[in-house]
């Protein structure tokens, strides 16, 4: 393995580490974080990338994504109202430290910008299951 691709691998598995990590910290995006996983693997590790798509839970989602070329507006409302219901969880029951509480919304706010603004939004007509 070549040096460029040792660092997208590694890249990948970080990125991998932080959409986990997503997944119970509020504000702290998935999506983008599983989505660049899957395009550092794709480039660097087939082998990566074929086990990053048969997870159960990851798998799927990357899938649908890459064979949509984008998320359906109903899955990024349902993204956005989750994290933002986690977001106003966290910081007015469990966080009483204002630092804390602007930290995490500021990662709301950008993870909201990212899912809005940066991940493509397509027009499907079945919609339901998405």
């Amino acid at each position: 393995m070549n040096l460029l691709k040792l660092i997208l691998v590694l890249f990948g598995t970080i990125s991998l580490g932080l959409g986990l990590v997503g997944i119970i910290v509020p504000g702290l995006p998935t999506t983008p974080f599983f989505l660049l996983s899957a395009g550092l693997y794709l480039r660097s590790s087939e082998k990566l990338y074929k086990r990053l798509l048969s997870t159960k839970w990851i798998g799927p989602y990357i899938i649908k994504y890459k064979t949509n070329k984008g998320l359906t507006k109903r899955s990024k409302t349902i993204a956005i109202i989750t994290m933002w219901f986690m977001i106003a969880l966290s910081g007015f029951v469990f966080i009483n430290s204002l630092p804390a509480r602007t930290a995490l919304l500021i990662a709301g706010l950008i993870g909201t910008y990212v899912m809005g603004f940066i991940i493509p939004t397509v027009l499907i007509s079945d919609d339901k299951d998405n």
